[in-house]
C-alpha cells in the first residue's frame, strides 16, 4: 500500500463516534481490501471539552468545519451533523473544492439533493449517501447497482424504526402515548417525536428511493404523507382478527409507463406477508424488478453501528474512486427520465379499512352503506360489535378498491351523519398485487 486517504469528519456525535470506532476496529481490514490506508485526520465538533468514548488527537479537533474542508491534507469529507442548513454549506463547499463527500443526511438529500448532485457533477467530485436510507441495509447500492438491469415497478418499505417499534408495542396492548414514551426512554425517539410519528422522516427516505428507482427527482412536497397518530390499539386488534398487520409503509409503484405513486402512510398488510413480521426497530424493503421479480432487504434501520457500517461502505467506494482517479464508475445520481411525474394521491386506487364510532341503533349501517354506494365504493366485510341501545360502538368496514378521491368524498359525507360520533379512521390496505 503506497497511498493513504485522509478523512475529514464533520460531526462526532452518535454516528460520527461510531464511524471512528468502526475504523479503529476494521480499518486494517478495509485497507487490505481496498489497497489504501484510511486515517481520520481532522474532526469538527461542537465542543472541544466534551468527553467522548473514542480517541483522536486533540490537535485534530476543531469547532470550525471550514478548517476541515479547506485543509489541503483532507482528501475525503464525511458530513454527519444532520440538518439542512450548515450541512448544505459543508457539502457544497467540499464539492466545490473537488473533494468527495459521504453523508448520512436524508433530510438534506430530500430537500436539496438535486442541487447537491448538480454540484457534484460540475465539480467532478462525488456524493455518497448509502447511510441516508435504512441504516445498515444497503438499499441505495441495490437500486443503483445490483438492479441496474431492471425497471423497478414496485417498492414497499418499512423505513422508520421508531414507528415500527411503537406499532409493535401497541400490538402488544400498549397505548400510543405509552409506546412513544417507551421509545423515547430507549433512545429510539426524540423528545419531540413529530418527525418520526408524523411520517416525515420516512417520507424523506421513500422520496430518495423513488428518485433513484425512476430517474427523476421527487421533492418532499410531492410525497403524500400520513403518520401513525390516528392508529389505535383497537385498529391493530381488528386488523389482526381480519388477518392483517398495520405498518407505516412507504410505497413507490407504477403499473405502466406514466406517473409514479410515491407515498408514506399506515397500511394494513396481510399477516402472512414477510413485511408483516418486520418488528421493533428493524427495517424491511421489498423491491420488485421487471426482470428479477421480488427481492427483500432486511436489517437494522438506525443506530450507531448500523449507520456507521453504511458510512464505511461509502468511504470504501469513495476511496476506490480516489485510487483510480475517476468517479465515472458510480455517479451520485443520473437523471434518466425527463418526463417523470408523481401521481397525485387522489388518482391512486386502494382497498380500505374504515373504523367508525356510531350509535348502536337500527339503520346506521344502511345509511353508511348508502353513502359508500353513492360514491361507487363496495363493502367486502363488516364487523359490528354489540353494544347498548343508544351507546357508541365501533363499526368496522373493509372496502373494495376505489379511487382515493372517491373515498375522501365519502368520508366527508359519513362524518356528517348524526349517528357518527367521532372522526372516521381510514387506513389503506396494501395487498402487494
Amino acid at each position: 500500500m503506497t497511498r493513504t486517504v485522509n478523512i475529514g469528519l464533520i460531526g462526532a456525535g452518535t454516528v460520527g463516534g461510531g464511524v471512528v470506532q468502526a475504523l479503529k476496529r476494521n480499518g486494517a481490514l478495509m485497507a487490505s481490501r481496498l489497497g489504501v490506508r484510511l486515517r481520520v485526520t481532522r474532526v469538527a465538533v461542537r465542543s472541544l471539552r466534551k468527553k467522548r468514548d473514542f480517541k483522536v488527537p486533540q490537535s485534530a479537533l476543531t469547532t470550525d468545519w471550514r478548517e476541515v474542508v479547506n485543509d489541503p491534507k483532507v482528501d475525503l469529507v464525511v458530513e454527519l451533523i444532520g440538518g439542512t442548513t450548515t450541512a448544505k454549506d459543508v457539502v457544497l463547499a467540499a464539492l466545490r473544492a473537488g473533494k468527495p463527500v459521504v453523508t448520512a443526511n436524508k433530510a438534506l438529500l430530500a430537500f436539496h439533493g438535486e442541487k447537491l448532485f448538480a454540484a457534484a457533477e460540475k465539480s467532478g467530485a462525488n456524493l455518497y449517501y448509502e447511510a441516508s436510507v435504512a441504516g445498515g441495509v444497503p438499499i441505495i447500492k441495490v437500486i443503483r447497482e445490483a438492479l441496474v438491469g431492471n425497471r423497478v415497478t414496485h417498492l414497499y418499505g418499512i423505513l422508520n424504526g421508531t414507528c415500527n417499534f411503537i406499532l409493535t408495542k401497541m400490538n402488544e396492548g400498549m397505548e400510543f402515548d405509552a409506546a412513544v414514551k417507551l421509545a423515547q426512554q430507549q433512545g429510539y425517539a426524540e423528545a419531540d417525536p413529530t418527525l418520526d410519528v408524523g411520517g416525515y422522516d420516512a417520507a424523506h427516505k421513500v422520496g430518495i428511493l423513488a428518485s433513484l428507482a425512476h430517474g427523476f427527482w421527487v421533492k418532499p412536497k410531492q410525497v403524500y404523507t400520513e403518520g401513525i397518530e390516528q392508529v389505535a390499539p383497537l385498529d391493530l386488534e381488528f386488523a389482526d382478527s381480519l388477518g392483517y398487520a398495520i405498518k407505516l409503509l412507504g410505497i413507490v409503484k407504477t403499473s405502466k409507463p406514466g406517473p409514479v405513486q410515491v407515498s408514506m402512510y399506515p397500511a394494513l398488510i396481510p399477516d402472512d406477508h414477510v413485511l408483516a413480521n418486520v418488528s421493533d426497530v428493524y427495517n424491511g424493503i421489498l423491491v420488485r424488478g421487471d426482470v428479477v421479480g421480488d427481492t427483500l432487504h432486511y436489517g437494522q434501520g438506525a443506530g450507531r453501528d448500523a449507520t456507521a457500517s453504511a458510512v464505511l461502505s461509502d468511504i470504501g467506494d469513495a476511496v476506490l474512486d480516489l485510487k483510480h482517479g475517476s468517479t465515472d464508475r458510480l455517479k451520485a445520481f443520473i437523471p434518466h427520465e425527463s418526463n417523470g411525474a408523481v401521481r397525485p394521491i387522489e388518482e391512486t386506487t386502494s382497498c380500505y379499512y374504515l373504523r367508525l364510532s356510531v350509535l348502536d341503533r337500527p339503520g346506521v349501517l344502511a345509511k353508511v352503506s348508502a353513502v359508500l354506494a353513492k360514491n361507487k365504493i363496495g363493502i367486502s366485510s363488516v364487523i359490528q360489535p354489540e353494544g347498548h341501545e343508544g351507546s357508541s360502538v365501533p363499526l368496522i368496514l373493509m372496502l373494495h378498491y376505489a379511487k382515493n378521491a372517491a373515498m375522501q368524498k365519502a368520508l366527508k359525507e359519513i362524518r356528517k351523519l348524526s349517528a357518527v360520533k367521532a372522526k372516521p379512521v381510514m387506513i389503506r390496505v396494501e395487498n402487494f398485487a
